[in-house]
């Protein structure tokens, strides 16, 4: 199984966000995942890249031309791809992908979930998409969901198809044993 990563092309203020992206890092090449993350080797995306390469692992990263002097392109990589677009970028992470996981990072990390997790909800795929969530960095996102939930702008069915955990094992358990999406309606009545 391969899983995307999404995670930010910095450190973060806190030392606990590079701990936790070498850990997932290393627990996805222990357990014989491969990691499919945007290519760079600056910020949590070179630490995570770094960890499962050291641990073994395949890593394959996509990063668009226009990005490869800003983001640095990790040139120790299993694999890396060279697109022309963000667009493509995403698209082929996506492809290449059996998973989706964001660890802490900027709007560009949750621009990435949230477009996967949108795909999934559209039916475009029935990956399972999650949140690693590190020192409670997501807690108020996932606030902010509920929110839109008890307003009646998502389903509590598409809600619960964002797998959220604080330990990386646990949440990697979840997104491999994942089965699909529960039986969705496009519109759910009972929510109106």
């Amino acid at each position: 199984m391969r899983i995307c990563v999404f995670l930010g092309a910095s450190p973060g203020r806190l030392p606990l966000y590079a701990q936790a992206a070498a850990g997932f890092g290393r627990l996805l090449a222990e357990r014989g995942h491969g990691l499919v993350y945007g290519g760079g080797n600056v910020g949590l995306m070179g630490v995570i890249a770094d960890a499962a390469l050291a641990a073994g692992g395949e890593v394959i990263g996509v990063i668009p031309e226009a990005l490869r002097d800003r983001e640095l392109d990790h040139r120790g990589l299993s694999d890396l791809r060279i697109v022309d677009t963000m667009h493509a970028r995403k698209a082929m992470m996506a492809d290449l992908s059996d998973a989706f996981v964001a660890l802490p990072g900027g709007i560009g990390t949750l621009e990435e979930l949230f477009e996967v997790w949108t795909w999934a909800q559209l039916g475009y795929h029935a990956k399972p998409c999650g949140l690693l969530n590190v020192g409670g960095f997501f807690d108020a996102m996932a606030g902010f969901l509920d929110h839109i939930v008890a307003e009646g702008f998502l389903s509590a069915a598409h809600r619960s198809r964002l797998i959220v955990g604080d330990e990386p094992e646990a949440l990697l358990d979840r997104i491999v044993r994942y089965d699909g999406p529960p039986a969705l309606r496009w519109i759910d009545r009972s929510d109106v």
